[in-house]
């Protein structure tokens, strides 16, 4: 009998299904913060996030089902023994998080965030010309879920879409132009929105250095909610004191948290929100995440395991292709 852990705030209806598919599986259901090395010892499935650092003692785990699209906390030598497999939720979180960047992309171009300034300081103030997302051109860097989530929604706002993704392959329709990333310094000055959906790896960190930052055209905006440190944070807060860009809006920073008396926050047209995108806050996002971890356990434990959703590259920190 494999034992399941499951540490997603699973409800009643999510439990039924789960234990409907896992019939005859031992389920214990807990949370991430109480998570303890002696349930982790006895797992051998977990859904679910749990610190990396305590999965060491998992030595009869088989198969880790993340909760999150990340997962390149878990990739390091050493977190997971050779041969367990690493699921994460990619394609949970393209809805939210792509709305969530449409709705940063008309808060920045039409300055609404300084318009609620003024609100807050009772102030009539016209804030000048805006610019549009029809005629636009969208340079989205990264295109996983998320990615081509908010490639497909700013096309049908009118908007040309270049997408730059790690390795080549066929142009989805919702592009005009496809690249892979050694493109990307000839296409940031035709870009008038930058959005950035990276994980984390070597490759990814300062991929938006100073260099990059002043190679973006005058007046557009950088939107960013893949990991903090795609951005050099400083790179960043010079160009934006220097007002080369329209406006930059993150949803990831590098430090993160954020400390109180970092200048960012104080930044000119900078709009800054603590990593909140994502996680459960729009409820069919944990709905996609059950049914991915669902669909997942049903092909585990009929040896399918090959055709399971999402199977991490550990080398690479991504989906296998």
């Amino acid at each position: 009998m494999k034992k399941i852990i499951v540490t997603i705030p699973a409800g009643d209806r999510h439990r039924e299904y789960l234990e409907k598919i896992g019939a005859g599986c031992e389920f214990f259901y807990t949370s991430p913060a109480a998570v303890t090395e002696d349930i982790l010892r006895t797992a051998d499935i977990i859904i679910g996030n749990v610190a990396p650092k305590l999965l060491t003692c998992a030595q009869g785990l088989q198969w880790l089902q993340l909760n999150s699209a990340g997962s390149d906390n878990y990739c390091a030598p050493g977190i997971l023994r050779p041969g367990v497999l690493l699921t994460n939720a990619t394609g949970a979180y393209g809805l939210a998080i792509s709305e969530y960047m449409v709705g940063m992309s008309f808060l920045l171009q039409n300055r609404f965030y300084q318009y609620y300034g003024n609100q807050m300081a009772r102030r009539w103030k016209d804030q000048g010309p805006v610019t549009s997302v029809w005629d636009s051109t969208a340079l989205v860097v990264g295109l996983g879920d998320i990615g081509g989530e908010y490639a497909k929604r700013m096309k049908a706002l009118g908007s040309y879409t270049i997408g730059v993704r790690r390795t080549a392959g066929e142009k989805p329709e919702y592009l005009d132009e496809l690249y892979t990333t050694e493109s990307l310094d000839q296409l940031l000055p035709r870009a008038d929105f930058v959005a950035l959906s990276l994980p984390n790896s070597p490759s990814t960190r300062h991929i938006m250095d100073e260099r990059r930052l002043r190679l973006m055209k005058p007046g557009a905006y950088l939107i960013n909610v893949g990991r903090g440190n795609a951005i050099h944070t400083e790179a960043l807060l010079k160009v934006l004191e220097e007002g080369l860009l329209g406006g930059c809006g993150v949803d990831v920073t590098d430090p993160e948290p954020l400390p109180e008396n970092h200048p960012l926050w104080a930044a000119p047209r900078m709009v800054i929100t603590p990593h909140i995108s994502g996680q459960y806050h729009l409820s069919e996002t944990f709905e996609r995440i059950v049914r991915i971890a669902g669909e997942n356990l049903e092909k585990f434990l009929d040896g399918r395991t090959e055709e399971m959703r999402n199977l991490v590259d550990f080398e690479t920190g991504y989906r296998r292709r």
